[in-house]
């Protein structure tokens, strides 16, 4: 438990930090810059990763929203339950309610990954053809879907917006967004909470490590810029309209940290 408390406390000194959550969204945009400079001009060195199925793609990214919803869940229900009985000093109810208005977010953040991946499907059908070897006695055939031409050993060619690239940058923001809750929270040394939330902190902030360095490698071997940027201002603008503008309004999930003045220079949530 003592090495789970140091690598708690070295971790809210980085990942927790105000600093990270401002500068996160433009880092994403340079790496998307700069791994496209470096894929157009080849000089990216060939490593397992540029496989799509290597493990951590198919284990975690093709999973991401999964792994995000499923750790975000107990965090955001302990740590804004204990932080309205410490802070706001409400009772167990109005606690209880508090935290399942901010597990609303989740329910958003679902929302946004169903609705924008749906889309990208739609515009990759709408825009795409199917490139097949069939021999030329064979009567040329239309395909509808990307699904379709699959399935008969074809090439889909559409504009493929990078999913990766949307729903990374938009897992990794969320994830530090919330984890911003710990600035303001402080549970008993000595509590079994202190462990849950402690474990909990710990297992989002490397899933964050994982998800950016998933990024660095759909920018570096992945998708042309276009799709990529695309992408990735799509999850930005996501995190930004509900971060920065919806949560700040009386009727929504609200912020990790309620009530907390946006001039503060601790618990800055400015834009």
């Amino acid at each position: 438990m003592e090495r789970l408390e140091r690598c708690s406390r070295s971790l809210r000194a980085g990942l927790a930090a105000g600093a990270v959550r401002r500068r996160l969204p433009w880092v994403l945009l340079g790496i998307v810059l700069l791994g496209s400079a470096l894929k157009d001009g080849d000089l990216v060195p060939e490593t397992p990763m540029q496989n799509k199925r290597n493990l951590l793609n198919v284990y975690f990214v093709k999973v991401a929203w999964a792994w995000t919803f499923w750790l975000l869940l107990p965090f955001i229900g302990v740590t804004t339950y204990l932080f309205a009985k410490s802070k706001f000093l409400y009772g167990p109810t109005k606690s209880i309610l508090t935290a399942l208005r901010r597990l609303s977010a989740l329910l958003v953040g679902t929302a946004i990954w169903y609705v924008c991946t749906g889309l990208f499907m739609y515009i990759e059908n709408l825009t795409g053809m199917c490139s097949t070897s069939g021999k030329h006695n064979e009567p040329h055939r239309l395909y509808a879907t990307k699904q379709e031409c699959h399935q008969n050993n074809g090439i889909w060619n559409g504009f493929d917006i990078s999913g990766h690239c949307f729903l990374l940058s938009y897992c990794a923001l969320m994830i530090v967004e919330e984890m911003a809750v710990l600035e303001g929270l402080s549970i008993d040394q000595n509590s079994k909470l202190r462990v849950v939330v402690n474990s909990l902190f710990v297992s989002l902030c490397f899933l964050t490590m994982i998800w950016v360095f998933m990024f660095v490698c759909t920018a570096i071997y992945f998708h042309d810029f276009s799709q990529k940027l695309l992408g990735a201002l799509i999850g930005l603008s996501a995190w930004y309209v509900t971060y920065r503008v919806w949560y700040l309004k009386p009727f929504s999930p609200g912020l990790p940290l309620p009530n907390i003045p946006l001039s503060s220079k601790k618990y800055s949530y400015s834009r």
